[in-house]
């Protein structure tokens, strides 16, 4: 019997365990969802935009792996094909940080300490502007960069798309309202006008 897992494992005997820790997974289609749940109603899609983003913020410890949901596809595929268990990082290089996100968006950089960040999140969250609450930024902050040399060693595993081009891809999504007809990426389930959304509520009630 095998078993593929994400995000938890199991020591049930009888089982071959395999467990996939992806990065911060991209692709066009998710952008619907993402905006939902990251950046709110409020913020129309044309704005999404490098030409209109002029810097981006220098922060000590910003940085996150990202890989191509069609990769992540292909490393579940070669973890039931292969022989193989036990757990496995999956995120395309480089690992984003503040000179990637510059680069890619043509933007400069300036230096913003994180506590101030962390309070412009918070501020923009309990004033209902946008739905992501600040754990999310210490999350960001924190989270350690993981090797993926196993998964490129015994699995085989080579992404097709490097992380900044999945980036690029999940903007362009953005600007286009992209998604799928399934309840979590339908780009229309937050109602005409985003309607449904904003009576639901954006950020932290008061």
């Amino acid at each position: 019997m095998e078993r593929i897992l994400d995000g938890f494992e199991t020591t049930v005997p009888s089982l071959r365990v395999v467990r996939l820790r992806p990065g911060l997974i991209f692709k066009a289609e998710s952008a619907s969802e993402i905006r939902r749940l990251f950046l709110g109603p409020l913020l129309p899609n044309r704005l999404v935009d490098p030409r209109l983003i002029p810097f981006v913020p220098r922060v000590p410890r910003l940085c996150f792996q990202a890989v191509h949901a069609r990769d992540v596809g292909e490393a579940y595929r070669l973890a039931v094909v292969r022989d193989v268990r036990g757990a496995f990082n999956i995120a395309a290089d480089p690992e984003i940080g503040p000179p990637e996100l510059a680069q890619l968006l043509g933007a400069r950089e300036l230096g913003v300490p994180a506590r101030v960040l962390r309070r412009a999140a918070e501020v923009t969250w309990r004033l209902h502007l946008q739905p992501a609450d600040p754990g999310w930024l210490d999350l960001a902050l924190g989270v350690p960069l993981m090797d993926t040399a196993r998964a490129r060693d015994e699995l085989g595993w080579r992404p097709r798309t490097n992380s900044l081009e999945a980036l690029a891809e999940l903007l362009r999504g953005l600007r286009e309202g992209r998604g799928m007809p399934t309840p979590p990426l339908d780009r229309h389930a937050g109602g005409p006008g985003r309607i449904g959304e904003i009576a639901s509520g954006v950020g932290q009630r008061q």
